[in-house]
């Protein structure tokens, strides 16, 4: 099929995968609420275009945690992409690095750390669970940065995992349970299965490696889930600190109040994220946290965004509110489950395409110009903008532009 935006290779990976491992990379905890709501939350703010501007030429660079990056996004963190393409992750750092993008490698990842860094010269960043044997994530971290890794993600929403309810439905399980239903869905799949044949059945190698443990899926997830250290709080960032001397971003705040109070700590910004709607149903959107933290953050202190990113102009809009830039999940594994590396491409070349006609249509040359002056919310996915009883009346000097009907409230 030809595949011209986010929502076809979603449709390509669809065909490309069995059932369940299809679910594992679209389903959402219990209801899907929240899953649902990351993308409202995108489709509420619409734009306020400007004309007659100069943008015969657009300029997309930007700093992500630092390094240089050709547009605001990383290819972010995502566990067991074994189950879409062998050597999932190698290829997915080598598309990012081809697009002038970050690659932020997961705890959960089916190659190792040292098996990434040999497939990609790009900026790598390292997703953090900490287990109750904290020498496991120790050694994570030492192993990441002596392979040149810059930035930690610090994961901090998966005490526990989220219900899941498709799992049940599909079968789903570590190590998987070989039913006639799931044999089956493998059978009617025969190109998957025939490259599981051919490369294995992907397994934790990363938590397996630092945790040494032997093969097998079944300890392999034991250690990453079961033995996740409930006991994590704000004064562990001082031993943190003291493990990972480059950047560090706190992953998985969903509130304001944290935000704030990872301010107040040796670390570089936070990832307002719900774990793509995969925990908590009924946590908030990253974008309504965002549209309440704007401007509340101490200077240098950077906001990114995960959940619901589909085009180029959820990109816009998450800069605009004031993001350092987005975290991509789902997206770019839908193209590498229905095409591998060719597809991962086309879905960024995609975004970024979407990008740029973006900023030519609202009239803006440069991200780094954009705010939120050039947004209008909207009180539903479509309809009349929500009323704004200041419109027209001037902002104080120096005060952050707002989106026309936008006051930082959630509903």
């Amino acid at each position: 099929m030809i595949c011209s935006n986010v929502a076809d290779y979603r449709e390509a990976a669809r065909r490309s995968l069995p059932g369940f491992a299809y679910h594992y990379l679209e389903g959402g905890a219990e209801d899907e609420i929240t899953m649902a709501r990351n993308r409202t939350a995108f489709q509420r703010i619409g734009f306020e275009p400007r004309v007659l501007v100069n943008v015969d030429a657009i300029d997309t660079h930007t700093t992500l945690a630092g390094a240089p990056a050709a547009w605001p996004a990383v290819v972010g963190p995502t566990g067991l992409n074994g189950l879409y393409w062998p050597r999932a992750e190698e290829t997915l750092a080598q598309a990012a690095h081809a697009a002038g993008l970050p690659f932020a490698l997961s705890t959960a990842s089916t190659s190792l750390i040292e098996d990434v860094r040999r497939a990609s010269d790009g900026e790598l960043w390292l997703q953090l669970y900490v287990q109750q044997d904290r020498r496991i994530a120790e050694n994570m971290m030492a192993r990441a940065r002596a392979n040149g890794f810059t930035t930690l993600l610090l994961t901090v929403d998966t005490p526990v995992a989220g219900q899941r309810d498709h799992y049940a439905r599909t079968g789903f399980a570590l190590p998987l349970r070989w039913t006639p239903r799931l044999l089956w869905d493998v059978a009617t799949h025969p190109r998957w299965a025939a490259r599981v044949g051919r490369h294995g059945v992907p397994q934790l190698v990363n938590i397996a490696k630092s945790a040494d443990i032997g093969p097998g899926i079944e300890a392999q997830a034991a250690a990453l889930s079961r033995q996740m250290d409930r006991s994590l709080e704000w004064d562990d960032l001082a031993w943190l600190r003291r493990n990972w001397p480059g950047k560090i971003l706190i992953k998985g705040v969903q509130s304001v109040d944290d935000a704030m109070r990872a301010s107040q700590h040796d670390v570089d910004g936070v990832v307002l994220s719900n774990h793509g709607g995969r925990q908590l149903d009924g946590a908030p959107s990253a974008m309504e946290v965002l549209a309440e933290a704007r401007g509340s953050m101490r200077r240098g202190f950077d906001l990114f965004i995960d959940g619901g990113v589909r085009r180029g102009s959820d990109i816009v809009k998450a800069v605009a509110l004031g993001a350092r830039g987005v975290l991509l999940g789902r997206a770019p594994l839908y193209g590498l489950a229905g095409h591998g590396r060719k597809g991962v491409d086309h879905v960024l070349a995609l975004l970024y395409n979407e990008l740029q006609i973006c900023l030519r249509l609202i009239g803006c040359a440069r991200i780094d110009a954009l705010d939120a002056s050039r947004l209008r919310l909207y009180e539903t996915t479509v309809g009349t903008p929500a009323p704004d009883p200041a419109r027209g009346s001037k902002r104080p000097a120096g005060a952050r532009a707002s989106p026309r009907g936008f006051d930082g409230q959630t509903t």
